[in-house]
């Protein structure tokens, strides 16, 4: 069950917050466990059940951490330390990361004529990448004093297993929401604003992203004489375009559902494709994951306190790991090293540092930081390190074939304007965001809630009743 479907929209959605309001204020946590795991069910199945035993596994070891720390017993803060990283590793690396490894050994045993290994293969949870860094990093906070331990396994089973956040982030820090957790209040006003950002996500997700995916399918599905310069370029832009709109919407609609009922996660975008540079574009895109990846292991690693080379070392390291969270493939390993690459290089010559006011200064960064973001996505997208390089050809390649006849097909007239629409995200000041916009009085305000409540959500809505939508991209992560 996805939040662009029928099922979820129509059906799930409107009995749960119902049921929230309806029952007394001691009930509502219940309520929202509840319907947190019939939500996995759905999408999962038999696959909740590695859920349920990420909860029990990382409150175990949470109560562990916290009784060290409390009698000053260090060795069981260890313990519990160790064998939260331990199980949840195991876990990811199972299911996330078994295919891979047996692929990488057939294919070796099969270039050294040893035959390979009978695998089935292993089915990946939806969100388990979200919901284990989730779970770890409250065992890890609870260890360093960042976090009280949960009251209950109840509480702590809530906090995982959240429908809102649960499959695709934010991935949200326990002390973030504990005392909500145990006492909160859902205003009017909370509803209204928590509505009206669930509904921009939902616009963003299937009117902009689920347009222009056809584009970006048909591009990166090309091959040889269909794989021109202009369709590399255009399918390039569309996923680009695809990307940011599909997974910051569906960070609005947590976001906005986790205010209607009454909880204040944390924002996971903040216009990255106007950043100045790579390190910036870190600190704008996926932030909940770029301030895991900081607080947990960059700063354990040594951070930047232990000289330059340390440093350049501790940022590979922590963007390979990044590459290959996101997916168990040659492509994401090569995209994070890309990164690391680029924000050693950015640190080593001090553009990072850099601060530009000057309308033509502002213009090269942003453009030169939106190209360097747009090579990475190649390797992001594309199926393979062979498909890769085949698209790195045509975009260096300029000839005067035209778009291939698949990319034709799919860059419609409605494609293309919404297209080009989107990309005013590359050029609209850095301030402009459209969730404040909506909140504030006068003209501006109303024109935006306007355009995102009156016309694109009863538009997004008509489209889906129309079954076109699809699943969002980083479920598969």
């Amino acid at each position: 069950m996805v939040f662009s479907s029928i099922e979820f929209l129509f059906f799930f959605l409107p009995i749960t917050i119902g049921l929230y309001f309806l029952v007394p204020l001691a009930a509502r946590n219940g309520v929202l466990l509840a319907a947190s795991l019939i939500f996995y069910l759905w999408g999962s199945g038999a696959l909740v059940g590695i859920l349920i035993a990420s909860i029990l596994v990382n409150f175990g070891f949470g109560a562990l951490v916290a009784r060290g720390r409390t009698g000053d017993d260090r060795r069981l803060t260890v313990l519990g330390i160790g064998g939260a990283v331990a199980a949840n590793l195991a876990i990811l690396g199972y299911f996330k990361y078994a295919n891979f490894i047996v692929l990488q050994i057939n294919e070796a045993g099969a270039m050294a004529g040893l035959g390979t290994i009978a695998w089935d293969g292993v089915i990946l949870p939806i969100g388990i990448s979200f919901y284990t860094f989730q779970a770890m990093s409250y065992v890890f906070d609870v260890a360093r004093g960042a976090a009280r331990p949960a009251r209950s396994l109840f509480d702590f089973a809530l906090y995982v297993s959240m429908f809102p956040q649960l499959v695709a982030g934010p991935i949200v820090r326990y002390a973030t929401v504990a005392e909500e957790l145990i006492a909160r209040e859902t205003r009017f006003d909370d509803f209204v604003e928590g509505a009206q950002r669930f509904a921009l996500g939902l616009v963003k997700k299937v009117v902009i992203a689920d347009s222009v995916a056809p584009i970006a399918d048909a591009a990166f599905s090309a091959s040889g004489g269909d794989l021109t310069f202009a369709t590399a370029w255009l399918g390039l832009v569309a996923y680009t375009i695809q990307i940011y709109f599909d997974f910051s919407g569906y960070s609005d609609m947590a976001i906005g559902l986790g205010r209607i009922l009454g909880f204040r996660f944390p924002e996971n975008f903040d216009r990255p494709y106007s950043s100045h540079s790579i390190t910036e574009f870190w600190r704008r895109w996926h932030m909940s994951l770029s301030s895991w990846f900081r607080d947990y292991l960059y700063i354990p690693l040594g951070g930047n306190r232990l000289g330059a080379l340390r440093t350049y070392a501790n940022l590979w390291i922590v963007f390979l790991v990044t590459g290959l969270w996101h997916g168990a493939a040659w492509t994401f390993i090569l995209w994070g090293a890309w990164h690391g690459l680029l924000l050693a290089l950015e640190r080593a010559t001090g553009w990072r540092d850099r601060r530009f006011t000057a309308v033509p200064a502002v213009i090269a960064a942003r453009t030169l930081t939106l190209l360097l973001v747009m090579a990475g996505w190649v390797l992001f997208r594309a199926p393979d390190l062979a498909a890769a390089a085949g698209y790195y050809a045509a975009l260096a390649t300029p000839d005067l074939a035209g778009l291939s006849d698949p990319v034709s097909r799919a860059a419609s007239n409605r494609a293309l304007f919404v297209l080009a629409l989107a990309t005013l995200v590359f050029v609209l000041p850095r301030a402009f965001r459209m969730p404040d916009l909506m909140l504030r009085d006068g003209a501006a305000g109303r024109a935006g809630r306007v355009l995102v409540l009156g016309i694109g959500y009863p538009y997004a809505l008509t489209l889906i009743v129309a079954g076109a939508f699809t699943a969002f991209i980083y479920f598969q992560f």
